[in-house]
């Protein structure tokens, strides 16, 4: 948010089904019944629950926690999110489930009661999740069981709404009490860059740039050469960044950086100088043409 009192603070609404909480004009299902991005989905939205809870947005707030712990959505599913008449999801369900098992009908009474429960039993076997649980997902990505982050997260994401833990609760809870405590800027001066998510890839890009490679070879003027070597330069600045070696913003002068941070930004510095070296070799090549083309002009005059 740039400097002074609103640096580092994060502000994130969305007003799209904005309507008074204690008496909406109708519904939620009835204006959409298909709401919130697959992978966030609460399990009983995903059963046909016609009303938007506070226990749903707790679900989703779980599913962003797993993923700063682990760098990676939790309820990652590959299927497109597609826009139909019906909440019923059968592949995000299975991601679900192989994450957390199967719900148990003592951990989820209402579970009978959702609409699309009948289509569930039809299309899910138990069996089929027995060795799933969110305790042995959290255990390969080094979260351990006896973590405050994990208990903190196992009561964000209980498959029964009625049980998942209100906002207030998690705001009291230990985790947010041991440090790094929380801070109204969210860099507060620590150094500690995200990894390359494996879900952010250049693909995109590099197919743009091999096309623009492409168009540019049909020309042989020398301002087509220079104009794709920006675009190769700005792409390889967006590389940088994705993978991290960007300047990050927490890092204040004077911090002393942690050797990771220091070999980073030393490599950064590297390839910015092969970059102007190889801009530099370029503008004397042109200027070396410019220069015969003068000199051939000047002979046959």
């Amino acid at each position: 948010m740039g400097e002074g009192p609103e640096r580092g603070r994060v502000k994130i609404a969305d007003m799209g089904f904005a309507r008074l909480f204690n008496a909406p004009l109708k519904p939620l299902a009835d204006l959409d019944p298909v709401v919130v991005t697959f992978w966030y989905r609460a399990p009983e939205l995903l059963l046909g629950a016609r009303h938007y809870t506070k226990a749903i947005d707790i679900w989703a707030i779980g599913c962003i926690f797993a993923e700063l712990l682990t760098s990676e959505p939790i309820f990652h599913c590959r299927q497109e999110d597609i826009k139909t008449s019906n909440p019923y999801h059968h592949d995000q369900l299975d991601r679900i489930f192989n994450v957390m098992g199967f719900p148990q009908e003592k951990d989820w009474e209402d579970i009978k009661k959702m609409p699309e429960h009948q289509t569930l039993m039809k299309d899910f076997k138990r069996s089929n999740y027995s060795n799933c649980s969110l305790v042995k997902y959290m255990d390969r990505h080094k979260i351990k069981p006896d973590s405050k982050a994990f208990h903190l997260l196992q009561k964000l994401l209980l498959m029964d709404p009625n049980k998942r833990i209100t906002s207030e609760q998690a705001k009291q809870d230990s985790y947010f009490q041991e440090d790094p405590t929380p801070t109204s800027d969210v860099f507060a001066g620590c150094p500690i860059p995200y990894p390359k998510r494996e879900f952010l890839t250049d693909d995109d890009q590099d197919d743009k740039d091999k096309r623009q490679q492409a168009t540019n070879g049909a020309h042989s003027d020398q301002s087509g050469s220079h104009h794709s070597h920006q675009q190769q330069h700005a792409a390889n600045q967006k590389r940088m960044r994705m993978n991290g070696l960007g300047q990050h913003p927490s890092v204040n002068p004077g911090t002393v950086m942690p050797p990771n941070v220091q070999q980073q930004q030393q490599q950064q510095q590297q390839q910015q100088q092969q970059q102007q070296q190889q801009q530099q070799q370029v503008q004397q090549q042109q200027q070396q043409q410019q220069q015969q083309q003068v000199q051939q002009q000047q002979q046959v005059q």
